[in-house]
């Protein structure tokens, strides 16, 4: 089996937490109803848990392209689709296609199954046709 080529990405690594600017998926209308709530009423978890990933972002070399893509696999392996769409959004902003998206989704089937791996993958779908959706109405 050949080794697989990777080039270097063009850009510096960053993540949601480096100096990059703000992301849609950083805007209100982006943010989840249920979580503005939840921090409206516990704000300073909201600080505490900020505070704990941006220093789980720092603590490493990935880029926020593969953190998200990460955090999908993650995302599919607990059966969590608000977060599983939330970080295929990510991942899409931080420039990964959907067919990268797609693979760190079918990289599950074999280890949790099919069952679980289609489900995650019509949840990707979700989002692919909302980010569709809100690119149209931007322009």
């Amino acid at each position: 089996m050949a080794a697989r080529k990777t080039t270097p990405s063009p850009r510096p690594p960053t993540n949601k937490y480096s100096s990059a600017p703000k992301r849609a998926a950083d805007r209100p209308e982006s943010i989840p109803g249920v979580y503005k709530q939840f921090v409206a009423r516990f704000p300073e978890l909201e600080k505490t848990h900020e505070a704990v990933a941006r220093a789980v972002a720092q603590a490493g070399p990935l880029d926020e392209k593969t953190c998200a893509l990460v955090k999908i696999g993650l995302s599919v392996g607990a059966g969590l689709e608000s977060a599983l769409r939330a970080h295929v959004r990510r991942a899409t902003q931080a420039g990964a296609s959907r067919e990268e998206i797609e693979q760190a989704i079918l990289l599950a089937m074999n280890t949790l199954g099919f069952p679980r791996t289609v489900a995650a993958w019509s949840w990707a779908r979700v989002q692919f046709a909302r980010d569709e959706a809100e690119s149209s109405s931007e322009r």
